[in-house]
């Protein structure tokens, strides 16, 4: 099956020779220092300010987001969230679980945010703002350079899963005086599920030693104290990161803007080859991850069922509201230019079979 979802995605042959072996064990001066080589090279590829830390979490991506909700605000205080979809809407419950007053900036799917929209639904209470950079379930990415200003003016946080978006588009967390950045490992990096990465400002370990400690296994206090000899504070998912140092090695070699620009131009064909049929691009300002479309005469449903029974492709389905009218195109992952052409040919023969 070729796979074009978002995430786990097909990963790269350097990735699957690491996963075909035995983990080794992982308390021992050769692993620290790959763990420590690792958080190097995702703080020059962040381009984090001075003094960041960056720590491994054997977690999804919810769970990265739970633990600098639970780590890096403080008891009680009140936060703005931007809810553009199912991503922004778990950013808020997660908020919401742990008892901080949520503004939610509620942004129609698939459109972008602004100025107005953060004067009228940001509040003078608000100490930090969290967003989605990349909103997922609309292909939507968001403008972080307006999100950055306004939390330079207002003086407060900014947190950012950027999941679906590390890789695939440009995050400088120094440019944006992001104080959190988080991502995953089955996505861009495209290595298998299992690892989430935090990247951490000072500004933000600041407040992670003096919240109180409320989770054990997500402790930030955990992993940065652990993370200082390149280690985890409980069994990591070892291959996971074993894969991570690998294609962070590769990366570093290419370069990840030619990385970044073979994700666009994968996403950039697939819009064009789409662009004359019935089916509607959502998002006004697309992320290169993924493309979301909009089925007006057609269930999503059946299109990635077709596309999987007929073609061997997997698609990408969307949940909630919008199940059944949307469906997901990835563009991150090995996909290879064979790959790329198959999915043309099948998406070209769908149309004709009036599948949309």
């Amino acid at each position: 099956m070729l796979n074009f979802t978002v995430g786990p995605v097909m990963s790269p042959e350097e990735v699957l020779d690491v996963s075909s072996a035995n983990a080794p064990y992982f308390r021992t001066p050769e692993f620290s220092e790959m763990v420590l080589s690792c958080e190097r090279a995702m703080l020059d590829l962040l381009n984090a300010p001075a003094e960041s830390r960056c720590v491994f979490l054997t977690a999804s991506g919810t769970g990265a987001m739970e633990s600098a909700v639970m780590n890096v605000l403080r008891t009680g205080e009140a936060v703005a969230v931007v809810n553009g979809g199912s991503f922004g809407q778990r950013f808020v419950d997660l908020c919401a679980l742990h008892n901080h007053p949520v503004d939610e900036i509620n942004v129609q799917f698939g459109h972008q945010v602004t100025l107005e929209k953060l004067d009228a639904c940001v509040a003078d209470r608000d100490t930090a703002l969290l967003v989605n950079m990349h909103e997922t379930s609309s292909g939507l990415l968001y403008d972080m350079q307006l999100l950055s200003s306004y939390c330079e003016a207002k003086g407060i946080l900014l947190i950012v899963d950027a999941v679906s978006a590390f890789i695939a588009d440009p995050i400088d967390m120094a440019a944006l005086q992001a104080d959190v950045v988080l991502t995953g490992s089955q996505k861009a990096l495209a290595c298998h599920p299992g690892v989430s990465i935090m990247a951490l400002s000072p500004r933000a370990q600041k407040r992670v030693w003096e919240n109180p400690e409320v989770c054990k296994y997500l402790s930030l206090r955990e992993a940065l104290r652990n993370g200082e000899r390149g280690q985890t504070p409980w069994t990591p998912a070892v291959t996971t990161i074993l894969e991570i140092a690998k294609r962070l090695e590769h990366i570093g070699k290419e370069g990840i803007e030619v990385e970044r620009a073979a994700i666009a131009e994968r996403a950039q064909v697939v819009r064009d080859a789409l662009k004359e049929t019935r089916l509607q691009l959502i998002a006004e300002c697309p992320s290169n991850a993924v493309s979301a479309f909009l089925c007006p005469d057609s269930n999503a449903k059946q299109i990635v069922e077709y596309a999987k029974t007929h073609y061997g492709m997997w698609l990408c389905p969307n949940g909630g509201s919008y199940s059944d009218d949307v469906f997901r195109i990835g563009h991150i992952g090995a996909i290879s230019a064979e790959d790329s052409k198959a999915l043309i040919a099948a998406l070209d023969a769908m149309s004709s079979e009036g599948m949309f």
